[in-house]
């Protein structure tokens, strides 16, 4: 049985990043490997992972920066790894599992080594630093690589110019994967929620999800609630960081600390998305967002960033608003509290797009590329 060891970053369980990979694995008769740093798993959780989907986990030292001297003793971790379970292809993501697992796959001269790009820190309108950093170790680390794989459109146009490995084939899947079928939430569910939420039948609900970081840009979020100056708006954040302070700061300087609630981590947010009427999402840089999508599974309407990825699930004025600036976010909102209809047109638009790229579709395009790239060319 040939074996397949995937490779991500930071990990607590096996969740929907690696789901379709894991089936489309199945199908191709791999034994599944998934090495990640695991110290946010319990052990029970790891050993309840491992028989739900059959695979097995691997735990290495990595750590999310780049520059961490953690990262040469993950390294070491996964050559050892490889060599001792004798690991015929890599399928590697994010900035860091990505270097390591070429490095390594290089290293034990590895059958073929797959990346997938989760949306790529060069790109049109990113600072002059990530270019001059990221863009040349970018085009170094394709020629240790012979697939890569992409999960928008301007990033696969972008590796189409990079020299792969042994003339290596760049592919475009769409995202990860979402099972539409989790976001089914009943009715009954938006009442309770708000209830909990304190939130009156009047109030229009904003919500955003993700790190607290300049990245996500929650900044000028929270002073487009002010510009609105509409007491019945009430904005929900979900997630913690480095910036949490100064973002509580900034909304009580602009006078709506009582309508900008930060709700720190949370395990419900799929009812949170219930219970809101307005997804707004004013992140700087993206590669295909999985909030996003979570929100247009969830059925209501996004007002969004125009950035790489949110350009390829949302249509300006059709199924979203796409906005560039404090004055586009002021207006689009505004349009969405007005009109019942254009959220339900939103909706009924943006869902339908959603179905493209669903876990399903996700699935199919994995087992097309590791049967043509891994079993096929292996013969």
């Amino acid at each position: 049985m040939k074996k397949l060891l995937f490779i991500s970053n930071i990990s607590n369980s096996v969740g929907s990043f690696a789901v379709a990979s894991i089936e489309a694995a199945k199908r191709c008769g791999f034994k599944f490997y998934y090495a990640s740093n695991w110290d946010a798993a319990t052990e029970e959780q790891m050993a309840a992972d491992e028989k739900k989907y059959g695979v097995k986990l691997f735990h290495m030292d990595l750590d999310r920066s780049p520059y961490s001297t953690k990262n040469i003793k993950a390294y070491k971790q996964l050559v050892d790894f490889i060599k001792k379970e004798n690991i015929d292809y890599i399928h590697c993501n994010t900035p860091v599992g990505g270097l390591l697992g070429r490095l390594a796959g290089e290293k034990c001269h590895v059958k073929k080594v797959m990346y997938q790009a989760h949306g790529f820190h060069f790109f049109d309108g990113a600072p002059k630093k990530n270019w001059i950093i990221y863009y040349p170790i970018e085009k170094w680390l394709a020629k240790k690589t012979d697939v890569i794989v992409t999960i928008n459109n301007e990033d696969f146009e972008r590796a189409r110019t990079f020299k792969l490995r042994n003339s290596g084939h760049v592919y475009y899947v769409p995202g990860v994967g979402m099972d539409l079928s989790q976001y089914n939430i009943p009715d009954t569910v938006r009442e309770i929620k708000r209830n909990e939420l304190n939130l009156k039948e009047t109030d229009f609900a904003l919500i955003s999800m993700g790190d607290l970081i300049d990245r996500k840009n929650y900044k000028i979020a929270i002073e487009v609630v002010a510009k609105l100056n509409n007491p019945n708006v009430h904005y929900f954040i979900c997630g913690k960081g480095p910036e949490e302070v100064d973002l509580k700061k900034l909304a009580e300087n602009l006078g709506v600390k009582e309508q900008v609630h930060f709700l720190g981590y949370r395990n419900d947010i799929k009812e949170l998305l219930k219970a809101a009427d307005t997804f707004l999402f004013t992140s700087k840089q993206e590669g295909l967002a999985r909030s996003l999508m979570e929100a247009m599974a969830s059925k209501i309407p996004c007002v969004v960033s125009r950035i790489r990825g949110n350009t390829e699930l949302i249509c300006n004025g059709v199924s979203g608003f796409l906005c560039i600036n404090e004055d586009e976010y002021i207006s689009s909102l505004e349009k969405l509290i007005e009109s019942s209809n254009l959220r339900e047109q939103f909706v009924e638009k943006s869902y339908e797009n959603l179905k493209n790229f669903s876990i399903e579709k996700v699935e199919d395009c994995m087992f097309d590329i590791y049967s043509k790239e891994f079993i096929k060319n292996d013969i």
